[in-house]
């Protein structure tokens, strides 16, 4: 970036908090108190983000019964489930091309099943009454460089092919301007029902009071320090207290999971995101974006931004950034030189909106593993069961993850369990420093694609072969 160009867009960053804007919203709840006894359980969930909120609400659901204990380690929502950019997609396969990539003989039950996935998460929304800001508004993917136009062009035709195009158009440059002003958009790909966009962190908290509502016992300020196996059961510590439980499900997701088999299958990479003041309402005029879809260009290093319900904008994506020896902490949400670079490609989207401030910069950890869609399997005899690796895409696919591991637990098969997605799992990340130097030159390469008309080159081309690869 050009000094004049930094000192131009870093501006508009002047008064934005390193926080996240989601997790400052004063309906906040209270945490629920800490674990302090020895406690028993038939299932105990461990992690209070979407995987485990899904999982304990979905496991009193099946059996009212069934005695559910949730541990979260810090507070219900505060990492990745809170501070995403609340784009709920209806894939369960980190995008159609992705899906048919891996699984060519299965892409229509699972776009099947993750259409109903969507509609599901939504009766819920609105069976338990959570104030999440749902809006079903669907998403547009945009070409922003001419050989993109092609890319979309071709994903509409394996649409078609699939018959998977129904609720789906493609679109002209004046027909997504039409929609949303931008002089970068170029074309665009119109899904009407496939995303909806939500309050992610109103989301988790309204999970976690449809949780309690059903008997769901949640510790919050708990964290799990181990796992070990105890006659019929599993015993789990924690700071003040323990559990033994029947089954455990583990949803961890970015975290180091209590299964080390599990652990080289993910690495933790940092996303980004900045907000903007509200924009009255000629500023809004000027966009247009009357639809408020969510919109996400097709780089490799690609840009995700949507409406707030005050008419905000939040802009994020572009970078993603892994941390010698898959790291997780504090200090890495905050990067100034992200969010100066997200600022300059905003106003470069959008020159009208010049003059509008920032009012948050934050970034958070995502779980990815190398297929880029969630994997899932037991251990301990079929006493524990994990979900891992949504690589972003976990608002909405985590119910549907949720329902193959408690498939798993409870020994049932299931239009699920038949899955290949659900029986296979991805290749392992190497150890260090292998995965740092791979992950680096993997991510030089695609930052070369995007300004090389996407061309890829013969590393990429290696992993694509391999069918291990690492992505934005």
């Amino acid at each position: 970036m050009a000094p004049g160009a930094m000192n131009r867009w870093t501006k508009s960053l002047a008064e934005a908090r390193p926080a996240a804007y989601w997790l400052e919203d004063p309906g906040r709840p209270r945490p629920e108190p800490a674990l302090t006894a020895a406690a028993t359980c038939d299932l105990l969930v461990v992690g209070g983000g979407y995987s485990g909120l899904w999982t304990a609400l979905l496991a009193k659901e099946r059996d009212p019964g069934r005695d559910v204990l949730l541990l979260e380690g810090k507070e219900i929502g505060w990492a990745a489930s809170g501070r995403n950019g609340g784009f709920c997609a209806a894939s369960l396969t980190h995008g159609l091309a992705n899906g048919l990539s891996r699984w060519p003989g299965e892409i229509r039950t699972l776009e099947e099943m993750g259409a109903r996935n969507l509609d599901a998460i939504e009766d819920t929304v609105a069976t338990y009454g959570i104030d999440c800001e749902f809006e079903r508004t669907g998403e547009i993917d945009l070409a922003t460089e001419p050989h993109q136009i092609g890319e979309l062009r071709e994903l509409y035709r394996t649409m078609e092919e699939h018959g998977l195009a129904d609720h789906v158009e493609l679109l002209d440059a004046d027909g997504v301007r039409a929609h949303v002003d931008s002089p970068t958009f170029l074309g665009g790909l119109y899904d009407r029902r496939g995303v909806a966009l939500v309050h992610p962190a109103k989301l988790a908290w309204g999970l976690k009071q449809a949780c309690l509502r059903l008997g769901v016992r949640i510790h919050e300020h708990s964290p799990a320090l181990s796992l070990r196996q105890q006659g019929a059961g599993v015993h789990v510590p924690t700071p003040y207290g323990s559990v033994r439980a029947g089954k455990v499900a583990l949803a961890t997701n970015v975290f180091p999971s209590l299964l080390r088999r599990v652990r080289p299958y993910t690495v933790p990479v940092y996303d980004y995101a900045l907000v903007t003041e509200p924009l009255p309402e000629d500023l809004m005029a000027s966009v247009g974006w009357r639809g408020r879809q969510g919109l996400a260009d097709l780089a490799n290093q690609f840009h995700y931004f949507r409406l707030t319900a005050d008419h905000r904008v939040l802009w994020g994506g572009y970078d993603a950034v892994y941390r010698y020896g898959g790291q997780v902490r504090a200090e890495y949400d905050n990067r100034p030189e992200t969010f100066a670079a997200l600022a300059e490609q905003f106003f470069t989207c959008f020159p009208q909106l010049e003059g509008v401030r920032f009012t948050h910069a934050w970034g958070g950890a995502i779980d990815t593993c190398s297929r880029f869609a969630p994997f899932f399997g037991t251990a301990h005899r079929g006493r524990v069961g994990y979900s891992v690796g949504y690589t972003g895409l976990g608002v909405g696919a985590t119910r549907f993850g949720a329902q193959v591991v408690l498939d798993l637990l409870d020994g049932e098969e299931t239009e699920r369990t038949a899955l290949e997605m659900v029986r296979s799992k991805p290749l392992p990340f190497p150890p260090e420093p292998f995965a740092w130097t791979g992950i680096a030159l993997t991510r030089w390469s695609l930052a070369r694609a995007d300004v090389n008309g996407g061309r890829r080159n013969v590393w990429l081309r290696a992993l694509d072969r391999v069918g291990l690869g690492f992505d934005s």
